[in-house]
């Protein structure tokens, strides 16, 4: 009997597409039962996961999810389902320590790539070896030296905010301050980074600033969305057609002042302050070390996670001390003590002296981190608290929760900036408002510089009363932690 030829083809082809399907299948139930197996968390739904919470909830399930789940379920490993993709949420300093301090868990998650339109694979965003390169070549970037020279453009550009919000003084009216410290921190970053200022303060519809807000909401939306997260669903979507104009009104920006500032470079080199992307072009070596592109790159980097973080940072610090009257008298004597009545500029001398104004700071930072939730993503797996996480998850390192776990902060939920002048023993790892270990935020000197200098700027001439308080605030839960109903204050000159 004669066999047919093809008929034998198809089937080995049948039982080996059968094999393949079969062990996929089996390795993504494997997989799946590893996931389900750690931590708790909410019955994920076939396919859509916790999407639907994230989604119908919003930013308000997103700040439930950081906050009172850990408190509900214990401060443990949880699990969470983004459609199919599964993430861990880390809750403890001592899990974070795992990943933050290691030098194998340093890939960004997923997520990231929805920045790469805009700031490619800069600092931020890259991994590897472009990593490692990149970090050892801008670090020099922030040497102290260096930042000094910046105390001149926080100095401007603080006294432009104080003159901009004198028009509400002793008014007895609330106002949202937030709206002008976003366009002072816009301004400070520009200069500093590209040594041209976009006058935010000025021109408050600026299309940068509103290209820059838009194209955070599209990553968050994309972040949250799992039928937005394929680019060949993507691009048929609304969203990707406002993230064209965007980057054609930021991108526009950043390369004409890459180009303006390259004709004027040897001027810089012998006079003047130089900006951080006068900095990249010197170490470029004309294209050898880094294309116009990746100085884009790394100036665009230097706008997004100096701008709305230390804008979102000065405004839950002054809130704070609007609530807190007595915290806000040892602060205003502090500054009395080093400038008296006077107005002159900071100097880099007088940020050294402000020892319990940084204390506030960074319990401001500590209770509202500007960046809540960091993302890795596991390139092997990883036994954490004795359990296994396999490669291929996101793992989401809950920074606002962490820094308020009652296991290393007593009160967690309190305004106590003392607790850093006591130098309270924990594990450094409880409190990474900047990241911490080797990815950690190369530009926290810088914030921190720019913070005493805007926040002292307001207190030396106002007394400050904030109007919503805790229970009031509704928070906004994106990229960066802010206030959804604005931060509302009074100010009465001193």
């Amino acid at each position: 009997m004669d066999i047919d030829i093809s008929y034998v083809k198809c089937s080995i082809i049948f039982f080996i597409i059968l094999a393949i399907v079969t062990h996929q299948y089996l390795k993504r139930k494997k997989f799946c039962n590893l996931i389900d197996q750690v931590g708790r968390g909410i019955n994920p739904l076939p396919m859509l996961g916790n999407a639907l919470e994230m989604n119908i909830g919003g930013s308000d399930y997103r700040v439930d999810l950081m906050l009172t789940s850990p408190r509900d379920w214990g401060y443990s490993l949880n699990r969470l389902w983004i459609g199919p993709f599964p993430a861990m949420l880390v809750f403890d300093a001592d899990d974070a320590e795992i990943v933050l301090s290691s030098i194998k868990h340093i890939e960004k998650a997923t997520e990231y790539r929805f920045l790469h339109s805009w700031l490619g694979t800069g600092l931020l965003t890259s991994g590897g070896q472009k990593w490692h390169s990149r970090r050892k070549l801008l670090t020099g970037a922030f040497h102290f030296k260096i930042l000094e020279e910046y105390i001149s453009v926080f100095n401007e550009q603080s006294d432009i905010l104080v003159s901009k919000i004198d028009q509400h003084v002793n008014t007895e009216k609330a106002f949202d301050i937030f709206p002008y410290i976003t366009r002072c921190t816009l301004d400070i970053i520009c200069e500093s980074a590209m040594g041209k200022t976009v006058n935010a303060q000025e021109y408050s519809e600026s299309p940068y600033v509103k290209a820059v807000c838009t194209m955070t909401s599209i990553v968050m939306s994309r972040a949250t969305k799992p039928w937005l997260r394929p680019n060949f669903l993507y691009r048929f979507s609304s969203l990707h057609r406002q993230e064209k104009k965007c980057l054609d009104i930021l991108h526009g920006f950043t390369n004409s002042v890459i180009k303006e500032r390259k004709n004027i470079s040897n001027k810089n080199k012998s006079k003047g302050r130089l900006a951080f992307l006068d900095l990249l072009i010197q170490a470029s070596d004309d294209g050898k070390v880094l294309s116009d592109q990746d100085i884009r790159e790394e100036v665009d980097t230097f706008m997004f996670e100096g701008h709305d973080t230390t804008s979102a940072a000065i405004c839950w610090s002054l809130w704070l001390l609007g609530l807190h009257p007595k915290i806000q008298d040892r602060v205003h004597s502090e500054l009395d003590s080093i400038f008296g009545q006077t107005h002159r500029p900071v100097t880099i001398d007088d940020l050294s002296e402000m020892k319990f104004l940084e204390c506030c700071i960074k319990e401001a930072l500590r209770l509202y981190p500007s960046v809540p939730v960091i993302a890795r993503e596991l390139r092997e797996d990883l036994v954490i608290g004795g359990n296994l996480i396999p490669s291929g998850v996101t793992l989401l390192i809950m920074i606002v929760a962490i820094q308020r776990n009652p296991k290393f902060f007593s009160e967690p939920d309190s305004f106590k900036p003392d607790r850093f002048l006591s130098g309270e023993a924990r594990n450094p790892f409880a409190f990474v408002p900047f990241s911490a270990g080797p990815r950690n935020c190369i530009g926290q000197r810088f914030a921190m510089m720019e913070e005493k200098v805007v926040i002292s700027s307001i207190l030396r001439r106002f007394r400050i009363e904030s109007s919503n308080n805790v229970d009031r605030i509704t928070f906004h839960a994106e990229l960066i932690l802010r206030s959804k109903n604005g931060i509302k204050v009074k100010l009465y000159k001193r």
